[in-house]
């Protein structure tokens, strides 16, 4: 090959370093080439008519939504598998690990010298749930219990065996507690609830079906007997190998051992009594069936 074909063919290889990729979006017909026209696909199909030129596809009548396949709606042609029926109507329990815990008490979003609920929680701006998508309450999960290293008094509505012992090496105290969905409007935002100038309602009863968990001393249920659930306290110890603190001798003993009534949704606030945020101060009832009522 001569020295100027050679030149050639460098040039030409540079070239085609420096060109696109060929795609359908870059390459063209060869010169002279004519392109057959689409056939109509009825009787005047290819044929322009009506008035601006515009074909009749363009003047019919759409059919109604749902029946875009034919006569019957695409809901009749088609099966359906009710996955989530009865989904729901069950009770959900937005999560909040231990780590997340932790994390709030470092930020001093929490105080660990007062008993913890689910308020105070909701308080801190960080733990979000809204009752009307069925939340009900704190599901405190284990990630991070290693790390977790704080002594607390903590309520909440759903706690696995691991969180129980993470918190109660640390000395600390848990309790599940459940709220009916009328005191949980209350729990999440007090602000809002005292503004109303309503009573504090009663707290209900658990439902039928969360009644063995609540009355469970092994899930720290806050209908459940005190002497069992120390009795539980020790098993889980000796169960997770660690030395379970006594409660008697703990300088926090006072706010350790602090608990709601279980009719009780605020501490240190009974039911039946109004808060009036105007005047800082609290009224109480003085008819007697209203003081049965509410102590009932």
């Amino acid at each position: 090959m001569s020295w100027s074909g050679k030149k050639g063919v460098d040039k030409a290889f540079a070239m085609l370093r420096t060109l696109p990729r060929v795609c359908l979006a870059n390459i063209r017909r060869n010169p002279g080439t004519r392109t057959k026209p689409l056939r109509g696909r009825a009787q005047h199909g290819g044929d322009k008519h009506g008035a601006g030129n515009k074909g009749s596809g363009q003047r019919q009548n759409y059919m109604r939504l749902g029946y875009e396949t034919g006569n019957n709606p695409f809901y009749l042609r088609f099966t359906y598998e009710p996955y989530y029926k009865g989904h729901h109507l069950r009770r959900e329990y937005p999560p909040l690990s231990l780590s997340q815990l932790q994390k709030m008490i470092d930020t001093d979003r929490l105080d660990t010298s007062q008993p913890i609920d689910l308020s105070i929680i909701c308080n801190t701006g960080l733990y979000q749930m809204n009752p009307s998508h069925k939340h009900f309450g704190i599901q405190l999960t284990d990630e991070g219990a290693d790390l977790f290293k704080s002594k607390v008094n903590i309520e909440v509505q759903w706690a696995s065996e691991p969180v129980i012992a993470a918190i109660e090496r640390n000395g600390g105290v848990i309790t599940t507690a459940y709220y009916d969905i009328h005191s949980l409007w209350a729990v999440i935002n007090p602000e809002k609830f005292f503004k109303k100038g309503e009573a504090i309602p009663r707290r209900m009863l658990p439902p039928e079906d969360a009644v063995d968990y609540y009355t469970n001393p092994a899930n720290r249920g806050y209908l459940a007997d005190p002497e069992k659930i120390s009795w539980e306290r020790l098993v889980l110890a000796q169960k997770y190998g660690y030395q379970l603190p006594v409660l008697e001798e703990d300088p926090d003993y006072t706010m350790l051992t602090q608990r709601k009534d279980p009719r009780q949704i605020f501490l240190g606030l009974e039911p039946g009594w109004v808060v009036n945020l105007r005047d800082r101060c609290i009224l109480k009832p003085q008819d007697e069936q209203l003081q049965e009522y509410y102590q009932s």
